[in-house]
């Protein structure tokens, strides 16, 4: 059996490249799961005519407050708004028999399927019942603000939702460029539509960097099956990380789930993770300090420099220096300095590649090592045996909030497996003293 996935919803609809950081922060927030359940079940409108259902030389009508009685039970059933769609017809031709024995007729099973089958009724159900589409729901949402105001009410500011309209409504749904943030809510609307299959059991990684609806969306993969939840709070960089596991679990919709600390690591040095740690009461609270397992504490060291030339001039030093021992090295940097840097080192005659670029530059290798200049939006995952980091003030600065900054930060200084050195020409941040 073939389940629908996130990524089938992405492939179905055409993705832009991505919405604002404030844009795709709101539509992570769980508020909007019971925004877009009005908007979906708003679509239900109230009988104000009779159904009248010819058959044979005969018309049968159901008297329209019979009607609302069945759309009110069919509501309250909270079952899938496609479902409850699809029992519609079923029930119309049920109240349809009920006239024709109230006549004297003794109708069976097969004159109820043909009613439910037949035009009049299924024209009718449809005007009460609407087919929908999550496209055209969600793009009727970000196009029309006073839809998105009636169903945000007492939900969202009206700031909120001006930041969540489209400037220019496409000519129609079809027509529209959905940012990733948009897929979720996407899937958001197709479970409120129709029920998403549940698998038998699912691994989730990198949990603490998704948002609400994100774990909403994974949660309903695994809603009759089980979950294996791995992360490192203090490695959220996202805006909408999670600052609690029991937060993330219960959007995950397994509130209760047993929780496992593993603070024992084997990966970075003792040295690194004690300088890492001292970032952690200010971004994670509560959350303990990683254990490092290994004998050696490796090496780390602290480089203040006076001026941008001299900075530069220490990390080609610093480089070049460990370029004649086997291995790799990173150097790190705040996103917009690694051309620079990048240039710096080419001109010291330090061969070197950029993490994105295909081929190393050109002119000799200085040394054994392999260098690598990396953004630091792109280090989570990496590791180097040796790991220079420019201008930690720089690297923080460069996210949305204070606490991504230093999330983004203990990423970048835990990407070391033996040495760290760490150059800045700016004061260190406070975290660090």
């Amino acid at each position: 059996m073939r389940h629908t996935t996130a990524a089938d919803l992405v492939a179905s609809v055409p993705v832009r490249g991505s919405d604002s950081v404030a844009a795709a922060t709101l539509k992570g927030d769980v508020r909007l799961a019971d925004m877009l359940s009005r908007a979906v079940w708003s679509h239900i409108t109230e009988p104000r005519e009779a159904l009248v259902v010819p058959r044979g030389s005969r018309k049968w009508r159901v008297a329209a407050y019979r009607v609302a009685d069945v759309i009110a039970e069919l509501r309250e059933r909270q079952v899938r708004y496609g479902a409850a769609r699809a029992m519609l017809t079923q029930r119309l031709a049920h109240l349809v028999l009920t006239e024709m024995e109230r006549s004297g007729d003794s109708p069976d099973d097969t004159v109820q399927a043909a009613v439910a089958r037949s035009a009049p009724v299924r024209a009718y159900a449809a005007r009460l019942w609407p087919d929908l589409t999550p496209t055209k729901v969600l793009a009727r949402l970000w196009s029309d603000a006073d839809v998105l105001a009636r169903h945000a009410d007492g939900l969202l500011s009206s700031e909120e939702q001006r930041i969540l309209l489209w400037p220019k409504a496409p000519r129609s749904a079809g027509a529209a460029q959905w940012s990733a943030a948009d897929v979720v809510l996407l899937d958001e609307i197709a479970d409120l539509i129709d029920r998403t299959p549940s698998l038998g059991h699912v691994i989730l990684d990198e949990a603490q960097d998704l948002s609400p609806m994100q774990l909403r969306a994974i949660g309903r993969r695994c809603s009759t099956g089980s979950a294996t939840v791995l992360g490192d709070i203090a490695q959220g960089t996202t805006p909408w990380a999670t600052d609690s596991w029991d937060t993330t679990l219960a959007h995950l919709g397994k509130p209760g789930a047993h929780v496992e600390v593993l603070d024992r690591g084997f990966r970075v040095p003792a040295a690194v993770i004690e300088y890492a740690a001292r970032l952690l009461p200010h971004m994670a609270p509560g959350l303990g300090t990683p254990e490092s397992v290994r004998d050696n504490r490796g090496s780390l060291r602290i480089d203040p420099t006076g001026d941008r030339k001299a900075l530069l001039g220490r990390v080609i030093d610093q480089v070049k220096g460990w370029g004649q021992d086997p291995g790799s090295v990173g150097v790190i940097c705040a996103d917009d300095a690694a051309d620079g840097l990048s240039t710096a080192l080419g001109l010291a005659g330090v061969r070197h590649s950029v993490l994105g670029r295909q081929a190393p530059t050109e002119g000799p290798q200085v040394g054994d090592a392999a260098v690598t200049v990396v953004r630091a939006s792109e280090a989570k995952g990496l590791e180097f045996d040796r790991v220079v980091v420019v201008e930690p003030a720089e690297i923080a600065a460069a996210e949305a909030d204070h606490r991504t900054g230093l999330r983004r930060l203990y990423v970048v200084l835990t990407r070391a497996v033996t040495a760290l050195a760490v150059v800045h020409e700016r004061p260190l941040p406070p975290e660090l003293a």
